[in-house]
């Protein structure tokens, strides 16, 4: 009896776990580890939605250099929230946390007979909040000097 159920679930183990239909999803997401520049702002498209505002810095390490230096580059990365729960969240957040981003990202090419030097006349990323984690929030000022003063 137990070996027909085995074998059963050996079956199942070895069959497909994806769908065969022909339906298509795509998918585009960038994961950030990073910390947040400033406090999220609330802002209003020009069609009077609103949408939070935040910028995520992460951090490369290159190769070190000739002398053995730690080379070093910062990347900033501006993410829009659409989503009235999220943006309440985000915007208790302060500068300094450091926190784990899921964003949906598109690629819009320039306008073609757009200025080079306008927005309009550059390719642009745009990044869709998902979701975000605090992994750390900053210290307290505060905390660290009543921290000092009982020392």
């Amino acid at each position: 009896m137990f070996s027909t159920i085995r074998a059963a679930s050996a079956s199942r183990a070895t069959s497909r776990a994806f769908s065969t239909s022909t339906r298509r999803h795509d998918l585009a997401k960038l994961t950030l580890i990073g910390n947040l520049g400033r406090d999220p702002e609330l802002k209003t498209t020009k069609n009077d939605k609103e949408y939070v505002s935040y910028s995520v810095a992460t951090t490369n390490v290159l190769p070190p250099g000739p002398e053995g230096e730690r080379n070093t580059s910062t990347t900033w990365h501006r993410v829009l929230s659409f989503l009235p729960g999220s943006n309440k969240y985000l915007q208790t957040l302060k500068a300094g946390s450091k926190v784990y981003v899921e964003a949906a990202y598109e690629i819009r090419e320039p306008e073609q007979d757009a200025d080079p030097s306008t927005p309009q006349g550059q390719r642009q990323i745009f990044l869709r909040h998902e979701s975000l984690r605090v992994i750390s929030t900053p210290r307290a000022k505060e905390a660290e000097t009543a921290g000092e003063e009982h020392m």
